[in-house]
């Protein structure tokens, strides 16, 4: 559900976005005479059984895979574990590079595949591992077996890890009225708009898409705050990918709070975002 509703609190898709998402959906042939423009965020949920060409290019005439036809929208893969693990492995480029290439005997094509990648997983085959009211009957080997189908690279590459626990009864029945989608939109609008400013000389408009000397120009930290990452670094033992994964989500943390420099705060925040990488549950 929350998946879901993840393109209706995205900032506004710009002109250029619209332009490149309507072109790949009209190659791969799923535009219609109804909303030929694709002036909406797409959102892709491919089911688990998908191969490894149906997610990223098929057809003897390659068309866009789902990656693709994701590209400026969310790519939700439930039940991570249960893709194959070629499927998910081939998904290394595109999120690296925003961009699928395929060569054949007698072409190649490139396709714009920058998207937001979206998944969700049990924590254990049964999946009451971290459950305090009830009883995980997985041990330990089947617990690692399980989570050790996703590869240490392609969990690199996914910024934001977060426990999410049962909803308890009271928030069930609350009649507590949630915030609106628009309201939250908004605020990510303001940070989408000083990202804007700050990279309006470069190639690029948003944190996601800084490479590694990017992140040096624009994420310096302090003293405190390099002490901080530097512990954490040594005590959950991240590579230089999670490094950067953290300091691009710290930074988007300050725009969000409209806080011209990182701080401590932001950077705690964004190291708690790695809880596949602090072991919590093996």
């Amino acid at each position: 559900m929350f998946s879901k509703r993840l393109p209706s609190i995205l900032p506004n898709m710009t002109r250029e976005e619209t332009l490149e998402t309507t072109k790949i959906h009209s190659v791969a042939g799923v535009n219609n005479s109804i909303n030929a423009i694709k002036n909406i965020r797409p959102f892709r949920a491919p089911h688990h059984t998908i191969s490894d060409v149906g997610l990223i290019v098929g057809g003897t005439v390659p068309k866009p895979g789902e990656v693709s036809l994701a590209h400026n929208g969310v790519l939700l893969l439930d039940e991570l574990p249960e893709f194959k693990k070629n499927v998910l492995e081939v998904m290394r480029q595109p999120l690296e590079n925003g961009e699928v290439i395929i060569s054949r005997a007698q072409i190649s094509l490139t396709y714009h595949a920058n998207f937001m990648l979206v998944s969700a997983m049990n924590p254990c085959p049964c999946g009451y591992y971290t459950d305090p009211k009830n009883e995980c009957h997985c041990n330990s080997i089947l617990i690692q077996k399980y989570i050790s189908r996703l590869s240490g690279p392609l969990l690199d590459r996914i910024d934001i890890h977060i426990d999410v626990p049962a909803v308890e009864y009271k928030h069930l029945s609350s009649d507590t009225v949630g915030e609106a989608s628009e309201h939250i939109r908004e605020r990510g609008q303001k940070a989408r708009e000083v990202q804007t400013k700050r990279y309006q000389h470069q190639s690029f408009h948003a944190n996601a898409s800084m490479e590694k000397s990017d992140v040096e120009k624009y994420c310096k930290i302090d003293k405190q705050s390099s002490t901080l990452l530097e512990t954490a670094m040594e005590k959950l033992g991240l590579s230089e990918r999670a490094y950067d994964r953290i300091l691009k989500v710290s930074r988007t943390i300050a725009d969000m709070s409209q806080a011209e420099k990182i701080n401590s705060i932001h950077l705690s925040e964004a190291i708690q975002y790695r809880s596949l990488d602090r072991n919590t549950w093996i």
